[in-house]
């Protein structure tokens, strides 16, 4: 189905400005920037700028929690032509900063779609900015590494010292717990596997609690659960989500983790790999301009696979910081670490996005390899089958 293009009148002129005042050009688009309250209070929006590569998913990725506190730069030039559908949401609502688009589609075609990208960010009080040289952008973060930034209406001679000095005032993600922002309010159950699993929500995507679901009933848990209400719920895996920011700030559930680790087995996935990394003595880092995009190669030490990734997070654990692990995957871009297994603990994770969402699905046998996990602690199957040698740790309670 085609859509005629919407007709909202002439688009206000904005900006978009970098904390070390470099300025971008654009048209406004998508939810008015209040100038009466909230983080818009003076008729702009902050945040951290990243790029993402994508070349389609953008509404996966908008709606992905581990964006909070930042603005994503697309840099795929044409976005919105297939417009947007509740099916492809990845949480109950966006929680980035904004978006700044090169091309936003005048109609879109796509027998899916309910609405076209801008009524979807406006409904969602989310402003963008289009009509940037994302190009231009993207090569200067890469140079100098992702940064503060403020985009607003450029309607007036003050406007870019404005927004410049929200830009030098915004800050960042570093330090910031931003895990509180994105988390569940209260458990909910997903999926229907025979495996129990508490996930540890610290901004998981839907597309990994539907993976998660093929082989586990899955109780997703707000992300400051102690540890023994996570075992009163007498799990056989625990998983620890995605999610947005400094892992260093996410010290509750690295916390929980002390007394979770070898009483029941383990998987983490993007920040799950960071906490995991934490609560067994790793350091992290930041990332220059992190890992955001779809067609990110990860090698799989052990065989020498190479796997096509989706990624997105700005922090990683130092490689050979982690005691008592096997590195396990290796990004080929960066030399980063991407995943690690534990030797004394079942426990393993990865810094990337098996469930892609979007992106290809190359990894998804780690969900797989999860479940094989379970089987092999307990002693069985998820259906009561013995496994012929006893697991060490008996069975499940």
């Amino acid at each position: 189905m085609t859509q005629d293009a919407p007709n909202h009148g002439a688009p206000a002129a904005g900006a978009l400005v970098l904390a070390d005042g470099t300025t971008f050009e654009g048209e406004m688009i998508g939810a008015p920037l209040d100038p009466s309250g909230g983080s818009a209070s003076i008729g702009m929006a902050s945040g951290e700028v990243v790029f993402n590569t994508v070349m389609t998913g953008y509404q996966e990725v908008i709606t992905d929690p581990s964006y909070a506190g930042q603005i994503i730069a697309f840099t795929y030039p044409h976005i919105g032509n297939y417009g947007t559908t509740p099916t492809d949401a990845e949480s109950r609502r966006p929680f980035c900063r904004g978006i700044v688009i090169r091309d936003l589609a005048r109609r879109r075609s796509n027998w899916r779609a309910d609405s076209d990208l801008d009524a979807y960010l406006t409904r969602h009080g989310l402003a963008g900015i289009a009509g940037v040289d994302t190009r231009r952008l993207t090569r200067h973060v890469r140079d100098y590494g992702a940064m503060p930034g403020a985009f607003g209406p450029a309607s007036d001679d003050g406007a870019l010292e404005r927004l410049s000095a929200a830009a030098r005032a915004e800050p960042g993600t570093a330090g910031v717990d931003l895990v509180s922002e994105v988390t569940t309010a209260e458990p909910y159950t997903a999926g229907g596997g025979p495996w129990r699993v508490v996930a540890y929500d610290l901004g998981i995507k839907r597309a990994i609690a539907a993976n998660l679901g093929r082989i586990a009933t899955v109780e997703v848990v707000p992300a400051h659960t102690p540890a023994a209400d996570v075992l009163a719920r007498e799990p056989h895996g625990v998983f620890l989500s995605n999610g947005p920011g400094d892992p260093e700030m996410a010290g509750s559930v690295i916390e929980a983790l002390g007394d979770l680790l070898d009483r029941v087995p383990i998987f983490g996935i993007c920040l799950g790999q960071q906490v995991l990394g934490l609560a067994h003595g790793g350091r992290s880092y930041k990332l220059p301009f992190g890992h955001h995009g779809g067609n990110v190669p990860v090698r799989e030490e052990a065989t020498g696979r190479v796997e096509i990734t989706s990624q997105n997070h700005n922090f990683a654990i130092e490689s050979g910081s982690v005691p008592g692990v096997d590195e396990t995957h290796i990004c080929l871009n960066d030399g980063s670490l991407e995943g690690f297994a534990c030797r004394d603990v079942p426990a393993f994770a990865v810094q990337y996005h098996p469930e892609a969402s979007p992106g290809p699905h190359d990894s998804r046998y780690l969900f797989d390899r999860f479940d094989d996990l379970m089987s092999q602690f307990w002693g069985r199957t998820p259906n009561g089958a013995g496994l012929g040698a006893a697991g060490s740790h008996g069975t499940a309670r």
